[in-house]
């Protein structure tokens, strides 16, 4: 393996290169859908990921945990184990703690330090709504990324991000804003629903090559070959995220739960590059 670098921007860079992947593995473990086995474990949560983990690292290129399925279930704890578990035997892949944090001042302080020093993220989801105020805590740690919802996967988005302001919808703004004000470290990224794949065209164009982040394909049916065709660049471009359809994969006659989900995985990331 080669060295593993720092910052996120650059491991996710290695991480696109050495894995021929823009498969990015969401891990939302909704407890009444796990195995029997890992229902009643005290430790079953941090099992079931692990073993979705060792499945599919060879195809990811970053993992992205769910906060609220954790924090729900009182099983933060186990959100840090797996996290070092990353972090200890796959450490070239980054891991985006998914929290939508969107809060101010200290607060805010306080949600960047849980994201990179309790879970040793590599980058954490944030929600731009009440401005640069939100997004600069995160900006202070020089070598994490910070990822803005802009045009995320729900048809609810629309009620706001697709508010005209001064002639073109809100989430080009933000988009705008991320590239060309906030991005001061080089480690900013966007959120942009594969259910919008006009608009993931229209956030390229404004942002160059900036990752993007890409909920909204498996469970949510977006299109894997727009989504693509919208969004990539030459280096990848994307963490197009699969959740749920790799990690409760219908088992065939002979796998185990650990199994299918490396077969959803191997064939999401391989249609994935078909349209590469």
């Amino acid at each position: 393996m080669t060295s593993v670098t720092t910052t996120y921007i650059s491991k996710l860079n290695q991480a696109w290169s050495n894995n021929n992947s823009l498969l990015c593995v969401g891990l939302d473990p909704d407890l009444a859908k796990l195995p029997a086995q890992f229902q009643t474990s005290p430790n079953g949560i941090f099992d079931f990921c692990r073993a979705i983990i060792d499945a599919t690292a060879d195809l990811a290129c970053s993992f992205k945990p769910q906060i609220a399925y954790f924090s729900a279930l009182r099983a933060e704890p186990q959100l840090e184990q797996i996290c070092a578990y990353l972090r200890d035997n796959y450490p070239h892949l980054p891991i985006i703690l998914d929290a939508k944090r969107g809060d101010i001042g200290a607060t805010a302080e306080q949600y960047a330090r849980e994201a990179f020093e309790r879970y040793g993220a590599d980058a954490v989801t944030v929600n731009p709504y009440m401005g640069f105020d939100s997004v600069a805590p995160y900006l202070e740690w020089k070598d994490k990324g910070c990822i803005v919802l802009c045009r995320t996967s729900n048809a609810g988005g629309s009620d706001l991000q697709f508010l005209q302001v001064n002639g073109r919808p809100l989430y080009q703004h933000v988009a705008d804003l991320v590239a060309n004000k906030w991005n001061s470290n080089g480690q900013c990224s966007l959120v942009v629903g594969a259910t919008f794949p006009e608009e993931i065209k229209q956030v390229r164009h404004i942002v160059g090559q900036m990752p993007l982040l890409v909920p909204g394909i498996g469970a949510q049916g977006g299109d894997i070959a727009a989504t693509v065709a919208a969004g990539k660049t030459a280096n990848g471009g994307m963490m197009i995220n699969s959740s749920r359809a790799i990690l409760f994969a219908k088992t065939a006659e002979g796998e185990d739960f650990a199994q299918a989900a490396r077969r959803v995985a191997q064939q999401t990331r391989d249609e994935i590059n078909l349209y590469r």
